[in-house]
């Protein structure tokens, strides 16, 4: 560690942001510098350049993970040297995991000295296998910003007597408020910074995709939410829920990145709480029995929050995480091929053909445009600049194209944005947005404790699984998590919600998910098995900035009403589309679902793969699959929707029995929280 320490003790043998397109343009560079900095003889030039270009051209010195350690060991050396080396853009080396190299350690020395280096070159390798190392190595601006990042991950580096099975966000503190002063006190060091974290072009990319992503579900679902409630609750109501409680959440929640929305779920309850109130059945007034209840969820929630209930969360794996966010995603991508579907249907009206052609031409084209702009990173055209701005700012520009394609083809007539002209209360009969709970008989105020238990347990488990799903490590966030906070704003945005009719929100795992990839920092490898190209997230831009961004954006929609009403709905199925297909990637449900159609002789080489027999893995991923399908059958069932939270919770029992019947060496490969280290994705 010394010796890298002194690597990057000046600014002598730090070179950042070299241009070079191979190795042998790199090295002259490299040697040209250190001698005019005083570190070696200008006689030795030649004669040090060529033993450095004989040494690539025998085998590359490219050990992988974006680093290659160059060493030239001469009689006319002096004295040991190290120098660190950053290049503007990687460039492939021929490493052997196949990712592009951009970070080098030239090491130099007399003949009779290279063993010093041995230590050296290992410990460079270990350190360079942290992917928050090389992040903050990309990031750096100067030897400086070096060291501390070389301190960083010396730290991370170090042993530890024993690992923590439990999430510090996730121990039970055993006191009240325990675990929400917890979070407070480790989350709130990091505020100012995740504000200016956000200041980033990436992040306003981010920003322009989820305000589309989560603008067009608000108005979707608000639309299901008046057609199932009688005009109670429509687009305006979640359009401006939405807007209100993304800010305030925004601002004083723990995980930022978590994005609050309308979800299928709630909707399911909702419909069946109005027509428990219709007058053939209790015949009682919907939205003041609807405030009943969200006030006393709201008051159960905080309670959970209070008292580390969030800690259970712990009993749910992968496993649960999976099926779940499986079928968050299935729903989205579901929503999207039903409503093409639709136009299909009724074929014999004048023009149908038309609209419905185009609708699904729109749709496929903004996906597909979508998706081959996001994977554009990896492609060889362009330069990198461009690539990364088209690769992030994929979704935008994929939206605006398509509308502007149905703007041009006017003659058709297609199915635009449903939002309402003004902003005021979908039922006509309301005079005021605020609810006057005492409306409702004075039964009512007790009975809706009732149901409030299972809106409690729905909410409870939707937000703590997206929860769980987003602070997963393997999207490698640094400043902590935040369930009991994170719960304790919920539940109190719902308390506000109820008292002016507004629907429910909690996180939503899909724009979630999104959200956090839209931020994530991802390195490039080539697979040596079938020779694709795959990324793996390296770092997160953890931050406020875009969450407060987006939903005052979908504030100010409310001012632009009209205007959205250009933006087609086949552009909005297609956006949903790409949602539901890039929150599936990384889900290993799918990835093992894939393996039923593979050749078993050409399975990647995964960490589960190598440890466990086939037959185990299909069975484990049977038993997921069934789980899905009951989830998918209950959430459907209008009878027992309501139950639907239940069933999620059954997840945790059923992953408890596989004990019994599952080695545990098989259930820790298939069931690991994260992806083992010392593997690098295969997929």
């Amino acid at each position: 560690m010394k010796s890298l320490q002194q690597a990057f003790s000046s600014d002598q043998t730090c070179l950042l942001d070299v241009s070079a397109n191979s190795m042998e343009s790199l090295i002259p560079v490299v040697i040209d510098r250190l001698i005019e900095n005083g570190l070696l003889p200008a006689d030795q030039r030649d004669e040090v350049i060529e033993t450095f270009v004989a040494r690539e051209h025998v085998v590359s010195t490219a050990i992988g993970h974006s680093v290659a350690v160059p060493h030239c060991y001469l009689d006319g050396l002096t004295e040991p040297l190290i120098a660190f080396v950053r290049l503007e853009h990687a460039v492939n080396l021929g490493a052997l995991d196949g990712t592009p190299t951009r970070y080098f350690f030239f090491l130099l020395g007399p003949t009779g000295r290279a063993a010093e280096h041995l230590d050296t070159l290992a410990l460079i390798a270990r350190l360079m296998s942290d992917d928050e190392l090389r992040y903050d190595l990309g990031d750096a601006a100067d030897a400086e910003a070096l060291r501390w990042a070389l301190g960083r991950a010396a730290e991370r580096s170090r042993p530890q007597q024993q690992r923590e099975q439990v999430s510090d966000g996730l121990a039970y503190t055993g006191r009240l408020c325990g675990g929400l002063r917890a979070d407070i006190a480790r989350r709130l060091p990091h505020y100012v910074r995740d504000f200016r974290d956000g200041l980033h072009p990436q992040s306003l990319a981010s920003t322009l995709f989820l305000y589309f992503a989560c603008l067009a579900p608000a108005v979707i679902f608000g639309g299901l939410m008046s057609a199932e409630t009688g005009n109670s609750i429509g687009a305006v109501e979640m359009i401006l829920a939405t807007a209100v409680c993304g800010i305030i959440y925004s601002l004083f929640a723990g995980q930022p990145l978590i994005i609050l929305g309308g979800t299928g779920p709630l909707l399911v309850f909702t419909a069946i709480l109005y027509d428990l109130c219709q007058p053939d059945k209790l015949d009682i007034p919907f939205l003041p029995a609807y405030a009943w209840v969200g006030f006393w969820t709201a008051a159960f929630v905080v309670i959970l929050a209070i008292t580390d209930s969030s800690c259970l969360m712990r009993f749910f794996t992968r496993f649960t995480d999976e099926v779940f966010a499986a079928l968050i995603s299935l729903i989205f991508i579901y929503k999207a091929v039903w409503s093409l579907a639709d136009e299909f249907r009724g074929l014999d009206a004048h023009d149908h053909h038309d609209t419905a052609l185009l609708t699904l031409l729109l749709a496929l084209g903004t996906f597909y445009i979508a998706i081959s702009l996001q994977r554009f990173r990896r492609s060889r055209y362009l330069l990198p600049w461009m690539r990364e701005f088209l690769s992030d700012f994929g979704p935008t520009i994929a939206l605006i194209a398509m509308t502007l394609v149905a703007i041009w083809l006017h003659g058709v007539d297609l199915q635009q944005l449903d939002v309402p002209e003004s902003v005021r209360p979908t039922l006509a009969t309301r005079d005021s947005w605020l609810i006057n709970p005492f409306d409702a008989p004075p039964w009512v105020w007790f009975a809706a404790a009732g149901p409030a238990l299972l809106a409690t347990v729905l909410v409870f488990l939707d937000q703590n699984i997206t929860a769980r799903l987003v602070n997963s490590r393997d999207h490698k966030l640094q400043k902590g998590e935040a369930y009991h906070l994170d719960l304790a704003v919920v539940g109190g945005l719902i308390g506000l919600c109820s008292a002016f009719g507004l629907p429910w929100l909690v996180a939503a795992t899909v724009r979630s998910l999104n959200h956090v990839r839209s931020l994530a920092v991802v390195e490039e490898s080539v697979s040596n098995r079938d020779n694709q190209r795959h990324d793996h997230i390296l770092h997160t831009r953890e931050n406020r900035l875009t969450g407060l961004a987006i939903h005052i954006l979908i504030a100010l929609s409310l001012l632009l009403l009209p205007l959205l009403k250009h933006v087609p709905m086949a552009v909005l199925y297609g956006l949903f589309l790409f949602m539901g297909v890039v929150s599936m990637k990384g889900n290993q449900l799918f990835e093992r679902l894939s393996l039923w159609a593979m050749d078993s002789s050409l399975y990647p080489g995964t960490h589960y793969i190598r440890r466990v027999p086939n037959r185990t893995i299909h069975l484990f991923t049977v038993l997921q699959l069934v789980c899905l399908v009951v989830l998918w059958v209950v959430k459907g069932n209008g009878t027992i929707g309501i139950l639907f939270p239940l069933f999620i919770a059954a997840l945790v029992p059923v992953r408890l029995l596989m004990n019994r019947y599952f080695k545990e060496e098989h259930l820790q490969a298939l069931d690991a929280e994260e992806i083992p280290e010392e593997e690098e994705t295969q997929w």
